[in-house]
């Protein structure tokens, strides 16, 4: 059996009688985020380290803030900050911000602070804090001990929600308060473990997944074909919400805080599509084993040495999530009964994957990578994937590894196909090109 996890978006039935507690427990989320904010900030300033969310766990976990949610509830939302500070630590960009204070400020008609109100953040209950009531559709949230009469009751918020039909919500794993601001209410995600049975792989081939900044996935098949997947879209975002953020007067504001929402559900969606899109053409070519270039360290040269891309290649390189998609890949491609496993990527950008020939100087271009040893010219992110896929063979002496000979066309490497993204409808093919330039 295969485990699944999967998330329900649910609509809150008895909004009117729950609609205080959540709001509570919401702004209590923006209260522990603000004095966690607060911690980190003094910790940077005073030895100038962040620290982790074990740490934060650590020194907060008697604070009467870190009381306005249940333990694990809390817990999460120090480990999104911690998540929020390492994203920023590790960029170059330097429009960016650490994370911000979750508040708005209000002011009267002389520019004079009048008041302040936290947000309604979400709040994540995991399973010590979850009781669920499946004949009824009931869920039954533990209160943090500030909420309580009594800080040792076991009291609760008790949620009806409805799916969409056919729907069955089981096995419920963790439960998310989302305040939806376009609406202007509360929702449930109810994250939901599933079993299946284990598919089958649906063929024994191999395909290489090469990730980057032009193109965020090249893939090359053992059928001789390719696919590139351009990252303009998400490029494009990369540079427009970071530019609207920084308009904005308070980072951790209204509209700040709805930018970074959409930015990160179209990021989520791009990944998604990706993903999809790229295991489905696996099933169409009988691929059992993806390999996906391992790109840790990516951003040094040597331990401790930063990479230098350039300025606009430092804000795309930081900007890449390609552990999250690995992730989502990975989750999708077992559900067909693909295997992804992470290899090495050293040297599989400089080395031909027809002859084996290995110098830094035949990519001579971005988008092309030309090879005077056996005098082909193909595009250099395809090279890549085809390197990655051929990993696997390179033990065996396989006839198709690099190198080794054998009668292997080199046309598909120069026209790859492309798929371009659609907010509407996700990646969908073009016209075949010979190379793709930045």
């Amino acid at each position: 059996m295969l485990e699944v996890h999967r998330t329900h978006r649910a609509k809150i039935l008895n909004l009117s009688q729950v609609e205080d507690s959540l709001d509570r427990h919401g702004w209590a989320a923006s209260k522990l985020w603000n004095v966690a904010n607060y911690h980190s900030r003094n910790v940077w300033e005073e030895t100038g380290e962040i620290p982790d969310h074990s740490d934060l766990k650590t020194e907060l976990k008697t604070h009467t803030k870190y009381k306005g949610l249940h333990s694990q509830s809390s817990q999460r939302v120090l480990e999104e900050l911690a998540e929020a500070f390492n994203s920023w630590y590790g960029s170059d960009d330097r429009r960016a911000n650490p994370p911000g204070y979750r508040k708005n400020n209000y002011y009267d008609s002389e520019g004079r602070r009048v008041h302040e109100e936290h947000p309604r953040s979400t709040v994540t209950w995991k399973q010590n804090g979850i009781r669920h009531d499946t004949k009824n559709n009931r869920v039954r949230l533990s209160k943090g001990a500030n909420h309580k009469e009594d800080p040792k009751a076991w009291e609760y918020i008790l949620v009806e929600y409805e799916t969409r039909p056919g729907v069955e919500v089981k096995n419920l794993q963790q439960v998310r308060a989302v305040y939806d601001n376009a609406k202007g209410r509360w929702e449930l995600h109810l994250v939901c473990k599933d079993e299946i049975e284990t598919p089958t792989a649906p063929g024994t081939e191999t395909a290489g997944i090469d990730l980057g900044i032009c193109n965020f996935a090249a893939v090359a098949y053992s059928t001789e074909e390719a696919d590139l997947y351009p990252g303009n879209r998400l490029k494009q975002d990369g540079y427009y919400f970071p530019k609207e953020i920084a308009k904005c007067d308070d980072s951790g504001g209204e509209r700040a805080t709805r930018l970074h929402h959409t930015w990160s559900e179209r990021r989520t969606h791009f990944f998604h599509s990706l993903a999809t899109n790229i295991v489905e053409r696996c099933v169409e070519k009988e691929v059992g084993r993806i390999n996906v270039g391992e790109l840790a360290g990516v951003r040094e040269d040597e331990p401790g040495d930063s990479k230098n891309w350039g300025r606009h290649g430092n804000l795309d390189l930081h900007g890449w999530a390609f552990d999250r998609f690995t992730k989502i890949l990975t989750y999708k491609a077992k559900v067909k009964g693909i295997d992804v496993v992470a290899v090495s990527e050293r040297d599989t950008s400089k080395t031909c994957c027809v002859c084996g020939t290995e110098d830094d100087s035949q990519r001579v271009e971005r988008g092309l990578y030309v090879c005077e040893e056996c005098d082909s010219a193909f595009n250099a992110d395809v090279n890549g994937a085809e390197n990655i896929r051929l990993d696997t063979n390179k033990e065996s002496n396989s006839e198709s590894a690099p190198g080794l000979g054998g009668d292997r066309s080199t046309g598909w490497l120069a026209q790859p196909a492309v798929y371009l993204y659609d907010l509407s409808s996700g990646f969908q093919p073009q016209e075949q090109v010979v190379e793709c330039k930045p």
